[in-house]
Formats: C-alpha cells, sequence, structure tokens
C-alpha cells in the first residue's frame, strides 16, 4: 500500500508540475497580447481623470478582456493588470503633457504654455439656435432615437463655426464646452499641419528621405511625403485587436517610431496606399530629430500660435509626441484647428504655412493600389484622384479629419464652414456626420 501511494503522489506531483509548466508559458505567450489590453486601460484611465477629468474606467472597447481587468491609480501612476497581477501596465501623468506608459515616470520637460489670446473662438458666446440648426443638430445627437440607440450613437459635443462665427453649439449631459476629448486619428490631419509649419520654416523637405541610421536597405528611399500619403510599403496591421502592429505600438512599445522602422518592406516603396498609424508616429520621430524638440514639439511650433489652450498632446517614453493619435482639445478648440486649415495656415495676419499647403494636402495622388482611395496626405477629401465625388451629400471640395470611435473634423471651404463632431460611437452603423454638414448648409441658406 504505502509503494502505491508514492506513485500516486509521484503521479499527482509530476502532473501539478505539468499543469504549472504549461500554464506559465501559455501566460508568456499571451503576454504580449494581454499587455496590449492592459496597456490600453492603464492610458485611458490615467488620460480620462488627468485630462478629461471623468471616471477612469470609462471609454473601454468591447472587448472579451474587459471583465478581467483590475483598473486603478497605484503609486502616483495608473496600473492595470489582468486579475490584479498578470501583464500588469503603468501610465504616468506628466504635467502639460497628459499620460505616458512607462515603467517608471518619464520626465519630458517643460511644456510651453499657451494662452487664449490668439484664439477667436475662445471668448465667443454660443448664439441661440435658429430652428434648422437646432433640427440639424438634433438629428446629430438622435433626438428621435430610443436611449438605447442614443448611447450607440454617442454623440457628446457638436460645434459649428461659419466664417469665424460659432453658429451652433451643443452638449451631451456631463460634457461642457471645457471638456477635452480626445481626437484619436483626427490628430494625423494636425500632423500634417505641424509638417506644413517646419517645412516653411526650412526644417525639412517633403522630398526627404534617408530619414533612419538603421534604414541601409531600400528602406532609405522612404520620403517625408510617402509617409504623411501612408505609401511607405512598411508592413502594418491597423487592426484594433489584441496583439496587432496598432495596438503592439500603443500600449506595449516605449519607442512607438523605432518599432515602426524597424517593420519589413511588404510593397516597394511608393506603389501601395495602406492606412498606417506606424508612419506618422514614425513621421514625428523625423520631425523631433530635425528640430531637436521632443514632447513639447507640437505645442512649441503650432498649438501655442492658434491659441487652443485645452490642447494636451502626448507622447511615448522616449518623449516622442504620439502624432497618430493621442490629441485631445475641446471641441471649440478642435474647431480652431479647422480654422485654421480652412485659412490656408494664416492666422492673426501671419502666414504659418506655406502658400497653398492645404491645396496640396488635401489633393489625392492615388498610387497603383489604393486601400482609401479618398486619403491625401493626412486629410480624408470627397474627391478621389480622377474627380469623383465620395459622398453627394458633401459639397465637392469637403476635406476632414477622422478619428476612431467617431471622431470628425469638417471643413468646407466653399461654404466657409467647419464642423466638429465628437463622440464615443463604437456600436454605431451611422454616425450621421455627412448628414450633417448637409443639414447644416441647407439651414445656413
Amino acid at each position: 500500500m504505502r509503494g502505491k501511494r508514492r506513485i500516486w503522489v509521484r503521479v499527482v506531483v509530476g502532473l501539478l508540475v505539468v499543469v504549472v509548466v504549461a500554464a506559465t508559458a501559455g501566460y508568456w505567450y499571451l503576454r504580449p497580447l494581454l499587455r496590449t489590453g492592459t496597456g490600453y486601460a492603464a492610458h485611458n484611465a490615467c488620460a480620462l481623470d488627468v485630462i478629461a477629468h471623468r471616471p477612469m474606467t470609462e471609454d473601454l472597447p468591447p472587448n472579451p478582456l474587459v471583465p478581467y481587468l483590475r483598473i486603478g491609480p497605484d503609486g502616483g501612476g495608473y496600473r492595470a493588470s489582468v486579475f490584479g497581477m498578470l501583464a500588469a501596465q503603468q501610465a504616468w501623468p506628466v504635467d502639460g503633457f497628459g499620460c505616458t506608459l512607462a515603467p517608471g515616470r518619464p520626465s519630458l520637460g517643460a511644456a510651453t504654455p499657451i494662452t487664449t489670446a490668439s484664439n477667436p473662438l475662445a471668448g465667443q458666446v454660443a448664439p441661440k439656435l435658429t430652428p434648422g440648426l437646432e433640427a440639424a443638430l438634433a438629428g446629430a445627437f438622435g433626438d428621435d432615437l430610443d436611449q438605447d440607440a442614443r448611447e450607440r450613437l454617442g454623440t457628446r459635443g457638436v460645434v459649428v463655426v461659419r466664417d469665424g462665427r460659432i453658429v451652433a453649439e451643443r452638449y451631451a449631459p456631463g460634457f461642457t464646452a471645457d471638456t477635452p476629448q480626445l481626437g484619436w486619428s483626427m490628430a494625423k490631419s494636425v500632423t500634417s499641419l505641424l509638417t506644413g509649419v517646419l517645412v516653411g520654416e526650412g526644417k525639412l523637405t517633403l522630398s526627404d528621405d534617408r530619414l533612419r541610421p538603421e534604414w541601409t536597405d531600400d528602406r532609405a528611399r522612404i520620403t517625408v511625403e510617402d509617409l504623411l500619403r501612408m505609401r511607405s510599403g512598411l508592413t502594418w496591421d491597423e487592426t484594433y485587436d489584441l496583439g496587432t502592429t496598432i495596438t503592439a505600438m500603443l500600449y506595449d512599445q516605449p519607442d512607438m517610431a523605432s518599432f515602426v522602422a524597424s517593420q519589413p518592406l511588404l510593397h516597394p516603396i511608393g506603389s501601395t496606399q495602406q492606412y498606417s498609424s506606424g508612419s506618422t508616429n514614425l513621421l514625428c520621430s523625423v520631425l523631433r530629430d530635425r528640430t531637436g524638440q521632443g514632447a513639447d514639439l507640437p505645442r512649441a511650433a503650432l498649438l501655442a500660435s492658434l491659441g487652443v489652450s485645452s490642447a494636451v498632446w502626448e507622447a511615448d517614453a522616449t518623449g516622442t509626441p504620439v502624432c497618430s493619435s493621442y490629441l485631445w482639445a475641446t471641441p471649440r478648440d478642435w474647431a480652431t484647428i479647422g480654422e485654421f486649415a480652412r485659412a490656408d495656415g494664416v492666422w492673426n495676419g501671419r502666414r504659418l504655412l506655406p502658400e497653398g499647403w492645404m491645396r496640396q494636402t488635401t489633393t489625392v495622388v492615388t498610387p497603383p493600389s489604393a486601400e482609401d482611395p479618398n486619403y491625401a496626405a493626412g486629410w480624408w477629401t470627397n474627391r478621389t484622384a480622377s474627380g469623383s465625388v465620395i459622398d453627394q451629400r458633401l459639397p465637392r471640395d469637403a476635406y476632414w479629419a477622422s478619428g476612431h470611435d467617431g471622431q470628425r473634423l469638417y471643413v468646407v471651404p466653399s461654404e466657409k464652414l467647419v464642423i466638429v463632431r465628437l463622440g464615443f460611437s463604437p456600436a454605431a452603423d451611422d454616425i450621421r456626420t455627412e448628414q450633417l454638414v448637409a443639414d447644416v448648409i441647407k439651414a445656413l441658406g
């Protein structure tokens, strides 16, 4: 009997060892995927609390990992983990620059102060809505829908500016004109403006190549314009799932640009347009190198000149601005950025962009293969390279910035119009923004 017991003990112990080894191996296999989830949660919690002053558990994506996350303040930062212990990530608040994912609190330097003195929209009083504009905004907020459908639509703020004057404005409960909201990929369009400012200052040109010292192969031929127009040819996956290149870059890479630069060529340079947040972050590392500035570059070179005092552009752990995704601002300040684009970069009588920059960067130049036939150089347009119109509800000359979860900034030069719609709409089939533009134009006559 004693011998049999020993055998059973050895069997049980052996099975336990196998289970522990298998579980450990499985965890380390899954850890990179889990870290993209915990990284998102930690950064989201920090930014909502520090920048937007909203509950830190809001705005989490519909993901099966979410119920198992443990999120909260920890040691001066914001920590997220699976079950409170696995794949933990930490986000740190940094004065002037929002939040950064890093093992320890990063030092990003001083942030250039921004006042509203140069912002003509900052002090304007919202006018009483005309019936037509009231109806246009009612449609954008889903007043005709039941409560569940309105929540799926998720509109949180709309601002309409006509010829420099605010003509309509509305916010969802819990949001005001002073609530900064994340623009996600609308930051790419602002990066195009920032690039234009630096081109005008002679810091770089669109044809510059040899952008990374480690590129000693064909990647050395990638130009600034290739990155702006997303035709670099670098391997990329913009799918927002755990462990893809986009989520790995944003939530598990301290040096995002180096991660992007390490990707091999999938297509010949210039042959294929493929949407890539990586291209924009790589571009911002080039802007950083050419100017010698880090996280403060967007504030010093552009945002302070516009007087968008609510703007917070977050950076990665190396101090490079996350130009693909992490610009926060109030709806009015987003509209101010749109007004700057509509004015072709002339602000308070001073030209900040090269003349014709907006015409150039909102003109589509389609390579032989294009994922997005109306993507220009940081902006989406209502015309393809052949001249065909994308959406008949919009004027032919309309162009816009577009961000994840339903962020839009429309510029319509022929109507002297800028329209901002911000929200949280991961479950919405139609965020009604094109109809909003059409309804506003009709209401304004």
